[in-house]
């Protein structure tokens, strides 16, 4: 479907939620300087996981979000990874109001309790981002306490995404489903499961823990990860 082709209905929140209650996000990232890392690439990938049932892509960079966002008719997770370490997805107001202005209709930000390299909290991060766009906010959490300060400082959906990247958890290998069932029971706010989701199964087994939505992004949209998968299998490494 090209650009001109799209609905044009403006995604609220309600229509944002409404799109990927009970779904599929499809995550299409690559990495500076990996082959695929183009924001043309990212668009062709974005329409190919939406042909396949995807009802919302996450994209990292702000040329990707605004190539994707203007390739799907699909509600577009954006975000700006910026650094290495610590706090570094969309880590201050500056990054979010940039995806935000990139287009994308969710702004996936750290949502940890660690502190943010602009000096702001979470809650005065969301709040002055609400000044400047409809868009709904995504705290990427690595425990409870983290989903429940999110909570409270204002944002519209919380991620397990940096589960056992944190230090609060150790790094399951799969989806971190302890952590689904404790944020499900504790907080009001829809939960995306993210982070190691390998298998169908494991979506299957994520959505039965009561998450809200599941995002996919390596198994799915990353070949030199799982190329290196069918490597290991065929000839393990010495």
């Amino acid at each position: 479907m090209s650009a001109e082709q799209h609905d044009r209905t403006p995604w609220t929140r309600e229509r944002v939620l409404d799109a990927m209650r009970g779904r599929l996000t499809v995550s299409c990232q690559a990495y500076p300087g990996e082959p695929l890392r183009d924001p043309r690439t990212t668009a062709q990938m974005a329409r190919a996981v939406v042909a396949g049932g995807a009802a919302a892509v996450r994209v990292q960079g702000l040329d990707d979000v605004a190539a994707v966002v203007a390739a799907v008719d699909v509600p577009v997770v954006g975000l700006w990874k910026d650094g290495d370490g610590g706090v570094f997805i969309t880590p201050t107001l500056r990054h979010a109001v940039a995806v935000a202005d990139a287009g994308a209709h969710v702004v996936a930000l750290d949502g940890t309790r660690r502190p943010r390299p602009d000096g702001l909290t979470l809650a005065e991060t969301v709040a002055r981002l609400r000044e400047t766009t409809d868009a709904l906010v995504m705290a990427d959490c690595g425990s409870l306490d983290d989903a429940l300060a999110a909570q409270d400082a204002g944002v519209d959906l919380l991620g397990t995404t940096l589960s056992g990247y944190t230090g609060e958890r150790p790094r399951t290998d799969g989806p971190d489903l302890a952590l689904v069932d404790e944020m499900v029971a504790g907080c009001t706010l829809p939960v995306v499961v993210e982070g190691r989701v390998h298998t169908p199964a494991q979506a299957a087994e994520a959505m039965a823990h009561g998450a809200f939505a599941v995002c996919v992004g390596t198994a799915i949209t990353h070949p030199t990860t799982l190329t290196s998968w069918f490597v290991d299998a065929v000839a393990p490494p010495v």
